[in-house]
């Protein structure tokens, strides 16, 4: 199972969180993007699982992102909770063409409750 975790500025278009979700089997984020990511997953008719990211170690390392929400990074931090304690990210996360949302995807290796 692909799960996408995605981290995304407050005001990001609904169409560009789609084309960047396109491909996941499960979308994850954090409880303040949940708003933003719900008609993104209602859309793809895909589950949205909302993660606590806080103490999740991540490749990436956004002191931006570490003074907020205690990771390096949203999406990887995302990715990793909802892909459970065998999920692995297949990269480094990546920044959108508008600079608006990163994504990293994890594979999770065990069915995700």
């Amino acid at each position: 199972m692909r799960v996408a975790g995605i981290g995304c500025r407050p005001g990001t278009p609904v169409a560009a969180l789609i084309q960047a979700a396109r491909g996941a089997d499960m979308l994850a984020t954090i409880p303040e993007r949940a708003d933003l990511l719900r008609p993104v997953a209602d859309r793809l008719g895909l589950p949205l699982r909302i993660v606590r990211v806080a103490g999740i170690p991540t490749p990436t390392q956004s002191p931006r992102i570490q003074a907020l929400h205690a990771t390096g990074s949203v999406a990887e931090a995302a990715a990793l909770a909802a892909a459970g304690p065998a999920g692995r990210l297949t990269g480094p996360r990546i920044v959108s063409a508008c600079g608006r949302i990163t994504i990293a995807i994890a594979i999770a290796i065990a069915e995700v409750p």
